[in-house]
């Protein structure tokens, strides 16, 4: 796309804009939101999260604890993993390349595409090794390449797996080695045609038998016609055995990330969606997700609130849709999951953290911090607590950009950084 061009969709975007309506709603959160009536204009929202370097500066952690960039010039990471030794691996890459279908669609992609990194997708897995012991990770080598897109992360025994946007892939691994012993066994396909939400959550069961997959929609709310969302917007389980699969969870618009309770042994995800309903609908969300459960999309959201757009709807799957657990707040964007596991006490000691990317279609911007969902008994129970803050400036620049969020269980969570191309290591102050 040339300047004057460029100039002319964004000047249309910020006369357009006001058609998405304002930002006075305050942000909903938790288990039981209240959800303004939709609104709908020519565009939604937009703003651009314009990218300034960190500088001198380091994200905003509490008091007690301290943050450190570990992992500095990577190419896109979006979601790590801590292997047993300590060692870390981080997915780098960026995937997706969907045709856009209306005016409106052009628009955003440029919004969305000036609030991330020029850097070249890596589709690679780097280490990350700390030698000494001394939080430093001294060590950063290329443990594998030539991936596509990699995204989502899982180790069961010597089995690490990688789920690409298109393949979900293994490697032999040995604890201890920086690169991989040799090219990955593919495993089995993934949907991949299109790919409007190309990434490719992932997590596996605490026995290890089951792989759990997160696979987004193909649109919106189906502009591309219902055919293109063949086994899209669901949860896939994995044998790690036999490599069978089936749907576990279905209408999840885009969940972007998953994980185990430790304690209930429960599969958690977060879950992006949909846009165009105004700035404070429709809350992304944090939610348990039920064996065969069905959690709305296209049709209804947040439980049985009916999408107007969805022609024609079907009642029956709008009486079965479940309510999810826990809102997040609307188009905040959420890519990264994991539970504490002890691994911090205190306020922190039970709870999820959640790694929020931020909105590109609010006047007033959302996300972008990493927060922390306290839990008791298994469940959600109380207000987010913000934990890593200061990713935009007070002039409304952005510094970064969180995604995937790993505890380590020696106490630090990790959080990747796909603008800045860092990773952060949060630690209690010892």
């Amino acid at each position: 796309m040339n300047h004057s061009r460029a100039l002319s969709i964004l000047g249309m975007a910020v006369l357009l804009s006001a058609c998405g309506g304002d930002d006075e709603n305050p942000v909903a959160y938790g288990p039981d939101p209240t959800l303004p009536e939709p609104e709908r204009g020519l565009l939604p929202s937009m703003k651009i999260a314009e990218p300034t370097p960190w500088g001198d500066a380091q994200p905003t952690v509490p008091d007690n604890f301290t943050v450190t960039a570990i992992a500095t010039d990577l190419k896109i990471p979006r979601q790590t993993i801590v292997l047993p030794n300590g060692d870390i691996l981080v997915a780098e890459g960026r995937g997706g390349n969907a045709p856009k279908l209306k005016p409106k669609d052009v628009i955003a992609g440029y919004i969305k595409s000036k609030g991330t990194t020029s850097v070249e997708s890596g589709n690679r897995l780097t280490l990350l090794r700390d030698a000494d012991g001394n939080g430093e990770y001294e060590e950063q080598t290329v443990y594998a390449d030539d991936l596509n897109a990699p995204y989502g992360l899982a180790l069961v025994g010597n089995d690490l797996y990688v789920a690409n946007q298109d393949a979900l892939v293994r490697f032999d691994y040995e604890e201890g080695q920086t690169q991989a012993s040799g090219p990955p066994e593919k495993i089995i396909d993934l949907p991949s045609q299109i790919n409007h939400h190309w990434t490719k959550a992932m997590t596996a069961s605490a026995d290890g038998q089951y792989l759990y997959i997160g696979i987004g929609s193909n649109s919106n709310i189906t502009e591309r016609g219902m055919e293109a969302e063949v086994d899209r917007a669901v949860v896939w389980q994995v044998n790690t055995e036999t490599r069978a699969y089936k749907p576990y969870a279905t209408g999840l618009r885009n969940p972007t990330a998953l994980t185990i309770h430790p304690d209930t042994q429960q599969l958690w995800a977060v879950v992006n969606e949909r846009d165009e309903l105004g700035p404070d609908l429709v809350p992304d969300y944090l939610t348990s997700v039920q064996e065969g459960g069905f959690y709305g999309w296209p049709y209804a959201y947040w439980g049985q609130n009916v999408d107007p757009r969805v022609r024609p709807q079907d009642d029956e799957k709008v009486a079965a849709s479940i309510t999810p657990d826990y809102a997040l707040g609307s188009h905040v964007a959420a890519l990264g999951v994991d539970f504490s596991d002890g691994a911090f006490g205190g306020q922190f000691g039970e709870g999820a953290f959640v790694g929020e990317h931020g909105s590109w279609n609010r006047d007033d911007p959302s996300g972008y911090k990493v927060v922390f969902v306290p839990f008791s008994d298994g469940r959600p129970s109380g207000d987010p607590v913000d934990f890593v803050t200061g990713f935009r400036t007070e002039e409304g620049k952005t510094r970064g950009r969180p995604v995937g969020v790993t505890v380590d269980p020696q106490g630090a969570l990790i959080v990747a950084d796909d603008l800045a191309n860092v990773v952060w290591r949060v630690t209690p102050t010892r």
